[in-house]
């Protein structure tokens, strides 16, 4: 594995010692077995040990792990006949951004998804995963087509956020990402959106306007990367860490806070550590999900989706009266109108 996050590099080391200890035994003849168990099992037990109490800020990291399983990634292993869509009609392409018409077990349907790189070319090609506002236009574009031919919207949630450079703002990104949030809410068809990495801002809520929402296990969802709320704040990055555990950005947070609707659990280690088997537990929630739609038509769908980012959110007035998604606590000390997290 050519990147290493800190806290796994114990792993790694045990992983080298048992395949040192293996190509050993084929060369020499010895049996090791009983050695290799051992290891295999220490090992086992220093990864549950690991990941069953990782903190906010590993999680984010995991997020960004390059081996992680991006959109296309997802489109080889879940689809078929793929057939990808470039262009905004407006004379721009961005691969930030990719777009098509596959099938889904059978099942005609649209893709969409954020797309990073895994090395410096691919990732200066895709732009790091971050969008211009181009494309969020070729997006809307192909969900306009799916709703005309009523197919089910699958999109796939990757980005540390939108392109902030000035040609992007030149351009009209901030109206690309306001637009597709109205046009996606009125959408007659399922949408169901999923964070697979880094859910940053109103880049990715541009593409995340669903019927239903979740997130892999090691996925993050923010208003602002970590590093940016600590820059803010504390004008420090280095105080990322600490931003990350105050802004609930984790799976497990947005799922109590009412924000996504399912998790999705990875393989142990983590998605970049057995991507097939990832690849296909997303399946099965996708699958999952799609079904819980099958029975709403088009009115239905959009009231559905209405619903369910009208009950985002906790609330106080100054009456006394709370009320909000009932999975984040309300302090009863907090003046009128605020909100603090649990």
């Amino acid at each position: 594995m050519d990147f290493v996050l800190e806290f796994e590099r114990p792993l790694i080391e045990l992983a080298r010692r048992i395949d040192g200890l293996r190509q050993i035994e084929q060369e020499s003849g010895a049996d090791l077995s009983g050695a290799i168990e051992q290891l295999r099992r220490q090992s086992e037990r220093l990864q549950r040990q690991i990941f069953s109490s990782l903190s906010p800020w590993q999680r984010a990291q995991l997020s960004r792990h390059p081996g992680r399983p991006f959109t296309l990634d997802l489109v080889a292993g879940l689809f078929t006949d793929w057939s990808e869509v470039h262009g905004d009609r407006a004379g721009h392409e961005d691969a930030a951004i990719v777009c098509g018409l596959a099938r889904f077990d059978g099942r005609p349907v649209c893709v969409i998804g954020h797309q990073k790189g895994r090395n410096t070319r691919e990732n200066i090609q895709r732009n790091f995963g971050m969008p211009r506002p181009e494309g969020y236009r070729k997006a809307l574009r192909v969900m306009r087509l799916a709703e005309r031919f009523g197919l089910p919207i699958l999109t796939f949630i990757d980005t540390p956020g939108a392109y902030p450079g000035i040609d992007a703002e030149e351009r009209g990104q901030a109206e690309a990402i306001a637009r597709n949030i109205m046009e996606m809410a009125t959408l007659r068809v399922p949408v169901v959106c999923t964070v697979i990495g880094e859910g940053g801002s109103g880049g990715a809520l541009a593409i995340g306007v669903g019927n239903r929402v979740m997130m892999m296990e090691n996925a993050i969802y923010s208003v602002i990367s970590p590093e940016g709320c600590a820059a803010i704040l504390w004008r420090d990055r280095a105080e990322g860490p600490r931003a990350a555990a105050a802004l609930r950005i984790t799976a497990q947070d947005c799922l109590e806070l009412g924000v996504i609707d399912q998790v999705v659990v990875e393989p142990a280690g983590g998605a970049h550590r057995d991507t097939a088997a990832a690849i296909e537990s997303l399946g099965t929630a996708l699958r999952a999900q799609l079904a819980s739609l099958q029975g709403l038509d088009g009115a239905g769908l959009v009231a559905d989706r209405y619903e369910h980012f009208r009950r985002l959110g906790a609330w106080t007035d100054p009456d006394g009266i709370s009320g909000g998604c009932g999975a984040g606590a309300i302090s009863a000390g907090a003046g009128a109108g605020s909100i603090e997290p649990a």
